[in-house]
This record gives structure tokens, C-alpha cells and sequence, in this order.
């Protein structure tokens, strides 16, 4: 598997990894409890037709309209920023959530970031699409104090349609997390003409309960990303489709209620 981190060494023989983040998004009110830091990691192994971050799908650093996107750090390196805020976590209990892209391309990085953090008493969260073997998928969760994991799809050809891989292995993990009860909270984001209708939703719900999840957050589509395509250079599938509304999802919420999954709309 593909991973976006370099290891470096100094006079010493010292080694350094390094992680590619494209973004470190200070005073963020969602993905975890309190105010957090949110670090973006860039490379993704998913390529979703609507995805908001198309900046964080290379491996590689790249330009946007001249500008670079993508920069290397040391686990050092990135703390000396997270630190900066740590003042703001103790106040609120926050912490640090780790995004992308998928974080757990770089899992050498994210352990040794996770053990950093939480030397430094700073909670942990981690933004998933779980389609990584479940060796690297079960040492990482169990570093993370949260871990919110996406379900694009119940169907796995209809998933690999829209994300470029099927969801058997992410179904897998899922599974896993949920049987060993560790701290996750799984999403469905919901994208018109993909996953959006009734059907969906009755099919999502008969999953659900199969996995053993008692909750789910619903993500409505948005087009906050739609401009990085233009920007890029990119061809964006979903461009003028409109954004949906939480009135939109009132149908699909309660099918899935009365199945008895408890629903919470956005993160």
C-alpha cells in the first residue's frame, strides 16, 4: 500500500518520518468533542465523485493556481503547531482530530503522533474511510480516543462506482471495531442519485443492524469543494447539483429510525 510519508536522517544517523499535510485547521467546533485542531493529511486510496478535498487525493505535493499544496513534517514539527492551542483544548476538552485525504495511509506517522498527542495529554480523534488492511486499521484505532468512519454505500459494486474500491474491506473493519467496542461513530454521506433514496435507506438500515451499529450520522451533500475543481483543473462530476438541506433527509432519517438506529444530522 502506497504511503505519503518521506524518512529522512541527520549528521547523526538520526531517522526523522515525515507526514504530507495539506492542511492544519486551527479553532474547529466539529469531528470530536471541544474545540480541536483539525491536520489534514494528504493522499487518498478512495476517489469519491463528490469529494470536498480533491487537494488531498495525490500522494505528492502539488500546485493549486501556482500556490503548493502539501507540505512534509516531522511528528516534532507538527506538535510545535498543535501545542500552540493546547491552552484551548484543556478549556474546552478538545483535542486533535486527524483528517484527510486518509490519515491511515501514513500510519507509521499517525502512531507515532498519537503517542506524542496523548503524552501531552491531548485527545485524539481520526476521520476514516477504513479501506486499509485491518492490521494497520486495528493498531491505529486503538490509539485514538474517537474514530468517525464513512459508509458511502451498502452495495459494494455501487460503491466501487462511486469511490473507485468496493467496501468489502471497509465493512470488515467496521465489524471489527464495533465487536471490540472501541470508540467509533459511523457516518453516511449522502449524495444525490447515489445513495439518497428510499431504497437506500431501508438497505442502509438492514446493514446497520447486521454490523451491530446503534447510531449514525447523516452528512447531507454539500458543494463546498466544488471551486478546488476549477482551481485544479479537474472535472467535477456533481458541478450545479444542488446542496441538500436537513428538511431533505427527514424520510431517509426515519426509516432509518424506526429501525432503531438513533440518527444525528451532520457532524
Amino acid at each position: 500500500m502506497a504511503q505519503a510519508f518521506h524518512a529522512t536522517a541527520n549528521d547523526k544517523g538520526d531517522i526523522f518520518v515525515k507526514a504530507l499535510i495539506f492542511n492544519i485547521q486551527r479553532f474547529s467546533l466539529h469531528d470530536g468533542k471541544g474545540i480541536r485542531t483539525t491536520v489534514f493529511f494528504k493522499g487518498c486510496n478512495l476517489r469519491c465523485n463528490w469529494c470536498a478535498n480533491p487537494e488531498s487525493l495525490s500522494l505528492e505535493p502539488e500546485l493549486m493556481q501556482g500556490k503548493p499544496v502539501g507540505k512534509y513534517y516531522t511528528v516534532e514539527e507538527l506538535m510545535a503547531e498543535i501545542l500552540k492551542d493546547k491552552p484551548f483544548y484543556d478549556k474546552s476538552n478538545g483535542g486533535v482530530t486527524l483528517s484527510g485525504g486518509e490519515p491511515l495511509l501514513q500510519a507509521d506517522f499517525v502512531s507515532a503522533l498519537c503517542d506524542a498527542l496523548h503524552a501531552s495529554g491531548i485527545n485524539v480523534a481520526i476521520e476514516t474511510a477504513a479501506s486499509v488492511p485491518k492490521a494497520i486499521f486495528a493498531k491505529i484505532l486503538k490509539k485514538c480516543d474517537h474514530a468517525f468512519i464513512d459508509l458511502k454505500h451498502w452495495d459494494v459494486n455501487k460503491h466501487l462506482e462511486g469511490t473507485g474500491t468496493d467496501n468489502r474491506q471497509i465493512l470488515a473493519n467496521i465489524r471489527y471495531a464495533l465487536a471490540h467496542k472501541l470508540p467509533v461513530t459511523l457516518r453516511i454521506p449522502i449524495i444525490p442519485g447515489y445513495n439518497d433514496s428510499r431504497a437506500d435507506a431501508l438497505a442502509f438500515s438492514e446493514l446497520l443492524k447486521t454490523l451491530g451499529a446503534s447510531d449514525v450520522q447523516l452528512l447531507p451533500f454539500h458543494q463546498l469543494g466544488e471551486s478546488k475543481y476549477t482551481r485544479l483543473g479537474m472535472p467535477y462530476e456533481y458541478s450545479g447539483i444542488p446542496q441538500l438541506g436537513e428538511e431533505s433527509l427527514e424520510e431517509y432519517s426515519r426509516i432509518l429510525s424506526d429501525a432503531g438506529i438513533k440518527i444525528q444530522i451532520g457532524g
